[in-house]
């Protein structure tokens, strides 16, 4: 019988989470997105969502997982040594749209900062239409967390879900 590897075990249950709470009326999925790269033997899962009723806000959670071919075979070819590899790569996202003012940046950060603590690699990037009105920004902050996530920490993971969704509450607070 087909053992299922640890990032699909970790996907099934993180989309089983939201998808739940979207059921609940808690959030509102907008995307998902489970790609398989057959160049590089790789996959990408993602899965988007917002608060009920800001769908039109441009403030949105996003949370990806990825496992390249180094995960799949440490898995696969059950090798003692290459165990600890044996896992995938989570990252939040949080896409903003919000005026291009340093002030709002520093008000994400502190927010971001508070609910996911400060030892967490918090990135922002904006981006602004050249041409167009350069007083609005879409801004994508990113927490990583600097190591792979295990099939034993998929509670873990579910719990990210609660601050993701803190995260969204406390940033749309920030941005009115």
């Amino acid at each position: 019988m087909f053992d299922p590897t640890a990032f699909e075990n970790i996907k099934v249950v993180i989309e089983g989470e939201i998808y739940d709470r979207d059921l609940s009326g808690e959030i509102l999925v907008i995307d998902r997105n489970d790609w398989i790269n057959t160049a590089k033997l790789s996959r990408k899962y993602e899965i988007t969502f917002c608060l009920p009723g800001d769908e039109h806000l441009g403030v949105s959670a996003t949370m990806t997982l990825v496992a390249g071919l180094e995960n799949l075979s440490a898995e696969l070819m059950d090798l003692e040594h290459a165990q600890h590899l044996a896992g995938c790569i989570v990252v939040i996202h949080f896409s903003l749209s919000h005026r291009n003012e340093s002030s709002l940046y520093e008000k994400i950060q502190i927010v971001l900062e508070d609910i996911w603590g400060p030892s967490r690699a918090i990135e922002q990037i904006a981006q602004i239409h050249a041409l167009g009105d350069s007083s609005q920004v879409n801004n994508k902050a990113s927490i990583s967390f600097n190591r792979l996530v295990y099939e034993n920490q998929i509670d873990d993971l579910a719990e990210m879900i609660d601050y993701m969704i803190q995260s969204l509450v406390n940033l749309k607070v920030s941005l009115s």
